[in-house]
């Protein structure tokens, strides 16, 4: 089975860990400017010193400006000097730090003979220095195809515009890659100059299963206006707006990554996207649509968006690619002005992406040889810009940039602004999930909020398993805001399961959490630990698995992966569960200081493998131990049927330094369901008598008189208990 899991919230105080909740389961500008590349900065030169004070700017963003200018001809003009620029930012005039020029015109018209092979990869990691000699005074352009919004002779007429480029519009300057956007992205070349090689990958450009999206790519209608619903001729039409604006996210978040794939190659690229269009208009995007954007100004990326349904008419009332319209729209009017609108509509988020990213948007194209023409033209040669912002506000807010060049005769043209940093205390629900979503897919670790994870396995049929998650996270280190004598944090904790061959998601599990805890509590926790317990189902096989924690007052995320492998059943067998190791066990009752709010919630368990009697046991997340302390050891045994579960015994032997040292008495199970063939042994023993070092213990399970058998195991290290903490006066 596939499903959440929800299980009741505990809190527990703590020498052990406290518990949470136990849940198992735009803005248009002008199209006419070249990106602004926004690089953080830690720690930048400081202002020049003063005689009676001293000025410490502890951040900066170094902001990079492509500014192209040109003459009455047309052509670039070269040789301009760093003092006749000008750079003003919200109209405050900046200081120019950084200062080069591109010269494509050089290599551009350089005979074919003088052109040295050239492969960098896309999302290169060499040397900033390394790459720079490659790309210098060259044009960098990817061919990005969107397999999913196009039908299949928009492919067709992309593919043979892709060719026609390579083969007659292509210079020595030019290196192109070439990337096509459907299940995935797939980077189909390199940059490169080799054209053969370029024409090899676009030939692979075809149509095929992600092309059926496009005809699902309807845009809803704005607020106001009369929707349009085809008579399909069946009892209920689903409404896909729901699908549009998940469609359109994965489509920007897209963008996005191939944006950051080409952070690290330095100089101005450009992505010519070939699409049919994209769904919704871009307010029901925004956040994604932004991060897009900032994505590409940070990378220096200009978005040139390119419409290849083309220049066309429009069948009134529609073609034959989708059924009529039904109700009075066909008499009205409405289902003429809804396609007109519709198509308009889905080219608006594309046009606002080109636009804030300095590029350029085309539609209405019957040859897209212009297309490549005018990004060839817009990169023909450009000075490169550098300065600190003097506003050192992280509001998010649109920053608008103006260039000025004391020359005579020019045309100047630059990117029209960027967005400021973003702090997350000003975050958007919208922008809060897109981190989540991004932490999620990212292939790098957080460790802002450093987090430890453990898992088990316990059968609750042949076919289900039940995979609790334990995470535990230290409390001195969260930021808890004071409210009416009160201490208050909030948590988003998030869980994806994939299936390790096919990559699909099995599981996901996501909660919000509040904690308010009074004075006194709170400063009892503050050299403990906060543990999140959680839980899903799987059936048998082989996952990874990967854990999202954020602290909601910092913001803050921390992640954690691992691997799982669960076991099938054995019916003719005794098995045992994992071998769960705990220092508290708490009554099973919902408190006021946790809350919890599912924002998945499906199936829920009555009771979980970890409540005996009443109880529940804290998993140990570390399995750190002090000989102050009690351990509990909880496991299960899966009985054959033809065993005698009454004779049933089970008891714990503790190796260290591969000598045995100790062991417990066997005892009878603590409960026994005849209905699942499943005992459940819970043992505890005090840890004073142990000498301090790393254990292995070993449950072992018996039928008495009987043939059947089983054992497993678990390690756990038994350490000082820490040092009090220090009184004030010491």
């Amino acid at each position: 089975m596939r499903r959440l899991l929800a299980v009741t919230a505990i809190a527990a105080l703590l020498a052990p860990p406290v518990s949470l909740p136990v849940r198992a389961q735009a803005n248009p500008q002008t199209p006419q400017n070249p990106p602004v590349q926004v690089i953080p900065r830690t720690q930048p030169p400081p202002p020049p010193a003063q005689k009676k004070e001293t000025v410490i700017r502890a951040a900066a963003e170094l902001v990079l400006v492509d500014v192209q200018v040109t003459g009455r001809d047309g052509r670039p003009v070269k040789g301009l000097r760093p003092e006749q620029f000008t750079v003003l930012e919200d109209n405050k005039q900046q200081k120019v730090d950084t200062f080069d020029y591109y010269d494509i015109e050089t290599i551009e018209t350089a005979g074919k003979e003088n052109q040295a092979p050239v492969v960098l990869s896309l999302g290169s990691v060499a040397p900033p220095e390394q790459i720079r000699a490659i790309v210098r005074d060259r044009r960098m352009i990817v061919l990005f195809f969107d397999l999913t919004s196009m039908q299949p002779d928009e492919i067709i007429r992309a593919h043979d515009a892709a060719l026609r480029f390579i083969n007659e519009q292509m210079t020595p300057a030019d290196l192109v890659g070439a990337v096509t956007f459907g299940n995935r992205l797939d980077i189909l070349a390199n940059f490169t100059n080799n054209r053969d090689l370029l024409a090899r990958a676009i030939q692979r450009v075809r149509p095929g299963k992600d092309s059926e999206l496009a005809g699902m790519a309807t845009a809803a209608a704005a607020e106001g206006e009369e929707d349009v619903t085809p008579d399909t001729g069946a009892a209920f039409t689903a409404d896909e707006t729901e699908f549009n604006i998940f469609n359109t996210d994965r489509k920007l978040a897209a963008l996005q990554g191939i944006a950051q794939l080409l952070r690290g190659i330095p100089g101005k690229k450009a992505v010519i996207h070939f699409g049919g269009g994209i769904t919704q208009t871009g307010q029901e995007n925004r956040s994604q649509l932004r991060a897009a954007t900032d994505a590409a100004n940070r990378s220096n990326v200009s978005f040139y968006t390119v419409d290849t349904r083309g220049l066309m008419a429009e069948v009134p009332g529609g073609d034959a690619a989708q059924a009529s319209a039904g109700g009075r729209s066909m008499f009205s009017g409405a289902a003429v002005f809804r396609q007109a609108g519709s198509r308009q509509d889905s080219r608006e988020t594309l046009s606002t992406l080109a636009t804030d990213t300095g590029g350029r948007s085309f539609y209405d194209l019957g040859d897209f040889s212009e297309v490549f023409k005018r990004v060839q033209q817009d990169s023909a040669g450009y000075y490169l810009l550098g300065y600190y912002s003097t506003n050192s506000r992280r509001d998010g807010r649109w920053r608008e940039i103006k260039v000025r060049v004391n020359a005579s005769g020019i045309n100047v043209r630059h990117r029209d602004g960027y967005y400021a940093p973003k702090e997350f205390g000003v975050f958007t629900t919208e922008d809060r999930e897109r981190q989540l979503e991004e932490a999620m897919r990212s292939e790098t670790p957080r460790v802002e909020l450093a987090l430890a994870l453990d898992t088990a396995h316990f059968h609750l049929t042949p076919n289900e398993i039940f995979v609790p998650i334990a995470a535990k996270l230290a409390s001195s280190a969260l930021d808890w805001a004071e409210k009416s004598g009160r201490r208050e944090t909030e948590f988003d904790f998030a869980l994806e399961v994939r299936e390790r061959r096919s990559n699909a998601v099995v599981a996901a599990l996501r909660d919000t959490v509040k904690v308010r805890l009074e004075a006194e509590r709170f400063r009892q926790i503050q050299r403990q630990a906060i543990v999140y317990q959680g839980g899903v189902l799987l059936g048998p096989g082989n996952y990874k698995l990967k854990f999202l924690a954020r602290e909601n007052e910092s913001g803050r995320v921390g992640t954690f992966e691992e691997t799982l492998s669960l076991p099938a059943a054995r019916p003719d067998r005794m098995e045992l569960s994992s071998v769960l190791l705990s220092s508290q066990i708490e009554p099973v009752r919902k408190t006021e200081e946790v809350k919890t709010k599912a924002l998945a919630p499906d199936a829920r368990l009555q009771r979980t493998p970890l409540e005996v009697a009443g109880e529940r046991m804290i998993p140990s997340v570390t399995r750190v131990f002090t000989p102050e302390q009690r351990l509990y050891v909880l496991f299960q045994a899966y009985v054959p049927s033809k065993a005698d579960y009454r004779k049933l015994r089970g008891g714990l032997i503790f190796f260290r330094g591969g000598a045995r040292v100790s062991e417990t008495p066997l005892v009878e199970p603590a409960e026994i369901d005849p209905k699942t063939h499943t005992a459940v042994f819970r043992v505890s023993l005090p840890l004073e008598k142990f000498a301090l070092g790393r254990y292995m213990v070993q449950a072992v399970v018996v039928e008495t008189g009987g043939t059947h058998a089983a054992f497993e195991r678990n390690y756990f290290a038994l350490r000082p208990a820490p040092a009090p903490a220090a009184t004030p006066g010491s």
